[in-house]
């Protein structure tokens, strides 16, 4: 755990947030900043700077945030009427928290 990353506050509970999933390995909560109707975030309790320091090690991880997304658009609906699944890397590709994690939108009115 870093002690400034806001993600890592999060997912070791020094940070109140609703999950809506939790796992040994992750937490899933909500984004404050929806940018659809269901806007999910899924972070692994370790904390990985970004996709650019990921190692070979750490597939199990990235298998987990897949799976987790895959139940979680059970739970919301979004498994039916469609979803995206993304990570953004590093500042120029939008990401603004310092911590590995997978959006999931969808809820949109098909």
């Amino acid at each position: 755990m870093k002690k400034d990353c806001l993600f890592c506050k999060i997912a070791s509970k020094q940070m109140d947030a609703q999950l809506l999933m939790e796992t040994d390995d992750l937490v899933v909560f909500k984004d404050i900043n929806p940018l659809a109707p269901v806007h999910l975030l899924f972070v692994p309790k370790r904390h990985i700077r970004s996709i650019n320091d990921l190692e070979q090690t750490d597939g199990p991880i990235l298998e987990g945030l897949i799976f987790a997304a895959k139940e979680m658009a059970v739970k919301t609906g979004v498994n039916k009427t469609g979803y995206r699944l993304f990570f953004n890397v590093e500042k120029g590709g939008g990401q603004e928290i310092f911590h590995l994690h997978m959006h999931m939108i969808g809820g949109w009115e098909s």
